[in-house]
């Protein structure tokens, strides 16, 4: 990390079984910053996630690149995670939330996976730039 708190990003293929290494580069991020054990465990959560829908939607099949920046933000407790990527332009929080108190039976299938990145995150944005896909999310840690 940098003084100003910037990890350098990483790349990958968008495939699951690179998930473990943008884990570690995660854990990395954080190594030098006293998180609670629930907060790893949320940041875990949201991480793999957020990387195996990647993996699994944004090419279509085929396989592409994702890359994920972290960063704390200045002068705050905040760790933001950007997750980048060139597939099929695709807003994941246009999807309404899911009625968690419908019965399975009752619930329509997806949605769940980005509900739960919402509550256990404090902020989760989206935009299509420059062709890319960018969801961001911010933690307090």
């Amino acid at each position: 990390m940098d003084s100003r708190g910037e990890c350098k990003q990483i790349s990958v293929e968008a495939k699951l079984e690179n998930l473990e290494r943008v884990n570690e580069f995660v854990e990395y991020c954080l190594k030098d910053r006293d998180c609670s054990a629930k907060v790893k465990m949320q940041l875990e959560l949201v991480v793999e996630e957020i990387f195996t829908n990647i993996a699994n939607y944004a090419y279509g099949g085929n396989v592409g690149n994702v890359t994920i920046e972290g960063s704390l933000v200045d002068g705050t407790a905040k760790f933001k995670l950007k997750f980048m990527d060139r597939g099929v332009p695709y807003n994941p929080l246009e999807r309404p939330d899911p009625d968690i108190n419908a019965g399975i039976a009752d619930r329509p299938v997806g949605g769940l996976g980005i509900y739960l990145v919402k509550k256990n995150v404090d902020d989760v944005t989206y935009q299509h730039k420059d062709g890319q896909n960018i969801l961001t999310i911010e933690k307090i840690i």
